[in-house]
């Protein structure tokens, strides 16, 4: 049987930015259905990561593929939502409106008229998301865990394979966020996710990999999710072996349930 591609290839990876090592040889596959998160400290290069993902940055040295191509090129679908932060509310747009942005080919050399059919689709990617009766309210009047649905809406819209998030919980509040990574978990049976996450003991019950990452990177298919392993991988450095690796090999330490 021939064995499946992966969606992302990561290949000696290395990237500096006024002569500061940024990141240092980085391999990583990753395959449909994956759900991974990046976790890590900050300044670890965990942004830096998904920006060279997305073909924002240029690799110093090494190689990325998503689906056998360039980033950024034409065919490398990926769904992307950034960090909530520094969103203009005062602009007058609403839920549909911005998802509807998703749509816009930024490869395009002018703004195409939006379609009859590309607004259906908009509004049941809203639906899908449980957020059908927000397409036109304006988005101030959403609450954060409302704005985070849909700007994974207008990740979605554009139907990728893969969807890329950066910290996406950062602006909401506990119960919001048990209901967001509920709503991961039900789009990665279609989807494959990669996530940035500062929350290992809440990921640690979604993602089903983790890939810890400061300057270099430890990628585990199986982890332990205990509170020594969140302090264990913030306490090491760059040059140490990744404690989230040692702890998980040890007997006493809970291993995640399939």
């Amino acid at each position: 049987m021939t064995a499946v591609p992966p969606i992302v290839t990561i290949a000696d990876l290395c990237y500096s930015t006024g002569g500061q090592d940024i990141l240092h040889n980085i391999n990583l596959d990753v395959f449909r259905g994956d759900f991974i998160s990046i976790i890590g400290p900050n300044g670890g290069g965990k942004t830096t990561l998904l920006k060279l993902i997305l073909g924002l940055l240029k690799p110093s040295k090494g190689t990325i593929r998503i689906n056998g191509r360039p980033p950024g090129t034409h065919g490398t679908c990926i769904g992307y939502v950034p960090q909530h932060v520094n969103h203009n509310l005062r602009f007058p747009a609403t839920a549909l409106d911005v998802v509807l942005m998703g749509a816009h080919d930024p490869r395009a050399s002018r703004w195409a008229r939006t379609s009859g059919q590309t607004k259906d689709t908009a509004r049941e990617t809203l639906a899908k998301l449980g957020v059908a009766d927000c397409a036109g309210r304006k988005i101030a009047a959403l609450s954060g865990g409302q704005r985070q649905r849909i700007l994974i809406a207008r990740a979605l819209v554009s139907r990728p394979e893969m969807l890329v998030l950066d910290e996406p919980t950062a602006s909401i509040d506990t119960k919001g966020q048990t209901e967001f990574y509920e709503l991961l978990k039900e789009l990665n049976k279609e989807l494959t996710i990669l996530m940035v996450s500062h929350d290992l003991l809440i990921v640690s019950s979604y993602a089903k990999s983790i890939a810890c990452l400061n300057r270099c990177m430890h990628y585990h298919q199986s982890f332990g999710s205990s509170r020594e392993v969140l302090d264990a991988f913030y306490s090491c450095s760059v040059d140490e072996i990744c404690p989230v690796g040692v702890i998980a090999q040890q007997p006493w330490t809970i291993r995640k349930m399939e």
